[in-house]
C-alpha cells in the first residue's frame, strides 16, 4: 500500500524554508540604506507568503481557501519582484539569487496552478 502524502505540509514547509533561506542570505550582506529598504520588503513579502500558504491550509471553507491562496500568489509574484529588483541593482550574488528566483517561480506556478484548480 502506498504512503499517503500530505502535500499541503510539504508545500508549507517548502514555502518556510524559501522564506528562511531568503532572511539566512540577506542577512549576511552588508548595511547599504537602499539595500536594507529592499531587505526590509523581501522579508516581509517571502514570511507572507509562507504564513499565508500556512494558514490557507486552515482554512474552513473553500471562499476563504480562495481568498488565502490568492494572497499568497500576491505575496510569492512581490517575492519574485523584489529578487528581480537586487538582480538588476547587482546587489546579490548571481548564482544565489538564480536559486531563489527559481524556487520562488516554482511555487508560484504551483500555486496559481491550484488557484485555477480552486476557481473551476
Amino acid at each position: 500500500m502506498m504512503d499517503s502524502v500530505d502535500y499541503n505540509k510539504l508545500f508549507a514547509s517548502k514555502t518556510k524554508q524559501l522564506a528562511v533561506t531568503i532572511i539566512q542570505e540577506l542577512s549576511k550582506l552588508p548595511y547599504q540604506e537602499a539595500f536594507a529598504v529592499i531587505r526590509k520588503q523581501i522579508y516581509r513579502s517571502s514570511t507572507s507568503m509562507a504564513a499565508n500558504y500556512r494558514a490557507m491550509c486552515r482554512a474552513r471553507s473553500k471562499a476563504e481557501r480562495f481568498s488565502k491562496i490568492s494572497i499568497v500568489i500576491e505575496e510569492t509574484d512581490e517575492t519574485l519582484f523584489w529578487l528581480e529588483m537586487l538582480e538588476e541593482l547587482n546587489y546579490v550574488q548571481n548564482e544565489i539569487l538564480l536559486d531563489l528566483k527559481i524556487k520562488t517561480e516554482e511555487i508560484l506556478k504551483v500555486i496559481s496552478s491550484y488557484r485555477k484548480m480552486l476557481k473551476a
